[in-house]
């Protein structure tokens, strides 16, 4: 699942069965009138798709409506199950929308039995996404001018980023589930959403029979103070290069060789000429260190990509940096549509994240891949101009929720699963060595998911997921060994 918490210009300012049913009742019979049949990229099925109102602010019901954008797979059996998949997706920023194309990998055991429901968070995807446009030239522009395009940005944009909370989201979800008919609903959160799911069985516990989280964000983590867990991250794809007979053959200094180019980009800025990785035509590409340290942030993410980082920055060492840029433009591609939403990303972090940013925190956590990060976006909040939302002491959540990690994660490491578990009843942690971010997809997880939500008081058998494999590293320009 993609769990980027930046986009395209703030990446790169910052890291420089159609016809089966809506469920029975009478809500659902309101709703249905405005239900469509709809397709998504990257799913072939027909789906259904409805919009639902909700207020900007609930605490004015009266007052002035947002369209909350929902997607239903209906279970292939009908009539097996009331309580369907809610899937929340992650950023803060990505629309569930965009992770759909789950139905075929996570959810197709799921989907058999029960509906799955993809819901677009207030300020993303079709839910009145709050957004900067990407443009090509943005790759070339130096940071000082990209983030004068993103305070631009800011001031042109009218909607209210006060609005758009984690609460207020998680508030949306329940006029859904209303509206919709469900009873009680089962929910799934990937990164961010682990928090919107939190956040969501917190107000509304009648409401939710189970919780799935993966990746998960504890109550109290600040989500620009991640260089800590980065940086260990970064060490044991390192160590493991080392372990590796062929990785350590071929890259004997990689550590010397990282830190080397981290040093040389921290004192100057790079020009680099060479052929564009998209069109062959030469374009100058100035490398900074925050562009360099958010690639190499971003590529650990999946243990596949991390393993090609020791050949990225071994040919970067040597000069020939068109291979690091081709993998750099990955996260500042130009798609538009699955882009998360960089000012909903900015209204929740400004007013749930930054105000906890206290020196302490920031001292403490020690690395440098997200420094750039916690360094600028404080000055960014304030063109927002969010009152901060204050922190609670998180209430205990009774519902059995499965809780998953990857061993490798460098932004929601299986430490900040079991701090979340400590604020939950019935909490399973299922921790998986050869993952990064995101288990639900890999080897025998949709399977376990099923399992999980058939019977979610039952302990859980996953040592199946000790099957799946560490990659192998990529020791030349082919790509990864065999």
């Amino acid at each position: 699942m993609k769990t980027r918490s930046l986009l395209p210009l703030a990446a790169l300012w910052l890291a420089a069965s159609a016809a089966q049913a809506l469920p029975s009742g009478a809500a659902a019979t309101a709703a249905s009138k405005a239900v469509r049949g709809c397709h998504l990229p990257g799913v072939t099925d027909t789906l259904r798709c409805v919009t639902i109102d909700v207020p900007v602010d609930h605490a004015k019901p009266g007052g002035d409506k947002l369209k909350i954008h929902v997607t239903i797979a209906p279970a292939h059996r009908q009539g097996t199950r009331g309580d369907p998949l809610f899937v929340l997706a992650g950023g803060p920023g990505e629309a569930g929308s965009d992770v759909a194309p789950l139905l075929s990998t996570a959810f197709n055991r799921v989907r058999a039995t029960r509906d799955i429901v993809f819901i677009d968070q207030r300020g993303t995807g079709r839910s009145g996404k709050l957004d900067c446009k990407s443009k090509p030239e943005h790759e070339r522009m130096t940071e000082d001018q990209l983030e004068a395009e993103l305070r631009s940005c800011i001031a042109a944009t009218k909607a209210p980023f006060a609005a758009y909370t984690t609460d207020a989201a998680a508030r949306d979800i329940e006029a859904v589930r209303t509206a919709l008919g469900y009873g009680t609903v089962n929910v799934f959160g990937g990164s961010y959403g682990t928090r919107l799911g939190q956040a969501y069985a917190r107000l509304y516990p009648q409401s939710v029979r189970s919780l799935v989280l993966d990746g998960v964000a504890a109550p109290d983590q600040v989500i620009p103070a991640g260089a800590k867990d980065g940086q260990a991250a970064l060490d044991k794809l390192f160590a493991q290069c080392a372990k590796d007979a062929g990785c350590n053959k071929t890259y004997p200094n990689l550590r010397a060789e990282y830190e080397g180019l981290v040093a040389k980009l921290e004192a100057a800025p790079l020009k680099l000429n060479l052929p564009d990785p998209r069109t062959a035509q030469p374009v100058e590409i100035t490398m900074t260190a925050s562009r360099f340290l958010g690639t190499v942030h971003g590529i650990l993410y999946s243990p596949a990509d991390a393993r090609r980082l020791p050949f990225l920055v071994h040919s970067a060492a040597q000069g020939r940096w068109q291979p690091f840029i081709a993998r750099q433009n990955l996260s500042g591609d130009f798609g538009g549509e699955g882009h998360i939403a960089t000012l909903l990303h900015f209204a929740v972090v400004c007013a749930e994240d930054v105000p906890r940013m206290t020196p302490e925190l920031l001292a403490a956590d020690k690395g440098k891949l997200t420094k750039t990060l916690a360094d600028k976006i404080p000055s960014l909040c304030k063109a927002l101009n969010v009152p901060a939302v204050p922190y609670k002491e998180p209430a205990r959540i009774e519902a059995p929720a499965l809780l998953l990690s990857g061993a490798l994660d460098p932004v929601t490491p299986p430490h900040r699963a079991e701090t979340a578990a400590k604020y939950m009843s019935r909490a399973q942690h299922v921790v998986v060595d050869n993952v990064g971010h995101g288990v639900s997809q890999l080897g025998c997880a949709p399977r376990l998911l099923r399992a999980f939500l058939d019977k979610p008081q039952d302990k859980l058998d996953a040592a199946c997921l000790k099957e799946i494999p560490p990659p192998t590293f990529q020791l030349g320009s082919f790509g990864p060994q065999p």
